[in-house]
């Protein structure tokens, strides 16, 4: 007695449908990942290794307080706008224009201060703008 088949057939095994299935998948976790956000980072600004800043001539050095207050070469001025600070760079910048303004800004600035002190920087033509930082040895 032969109880077993005369062909013997390797099973095959159809790859489409697997495909099918893990296409599907991998669409799933792509609509439903979440990704982090920029906004949730925690940065604390500025400090950096630098050399000590020196004394130039051609340097305007303005000041960005915590509350948002100015103060252009060590002279505070009552206006928070871009007029009266365009007005306090043109005063004290070189008058050849090949001037640098360095921006020292404190850390809990707020950031429309500084892009008001680079809108001024601009209309006044003073091309060449820098920050200063401390270094970090010295930050709180």
């Amino acid at each position: 007695m032969n109880f077993r088949g005369g062909s013997h057939e390797e099973p095959k095994i159809d790859l489409i449908p697997f495909i099918d299935v893990l296409l599907v998948i991998l669409i799933f976790l792509m609509l439903t990942t979440t990704y982090s956000r920029f906004t949730e980072l925690q940065l604390t600004l500025p400090v950096a290794d630098a050399a000590q800043m020196r004394d130039r001539p051609r340097e305007v050095v303005v000041a960005v307080s915590a509350d948002g207050r100015y103060a252009v070469n060590q002279s505070t001025l009552e206006g928070k706008g871009v007029e009266q600070l365009a007005g306090a760079l043109a005063a004290a910048a070189p008058t050849d224009g090949d001037g640098v303004l360095i921006i020292s800004a404190d850390a809990m600035a707020p950031h429309q201060s500084v892009i008001t002190v680079m809108e001024a920087a601009r209309r006044v033509g003073l091309a060449q703008i820098t920050f200063a930082t401390q270094s970090s040895g010295t930050a709180r």
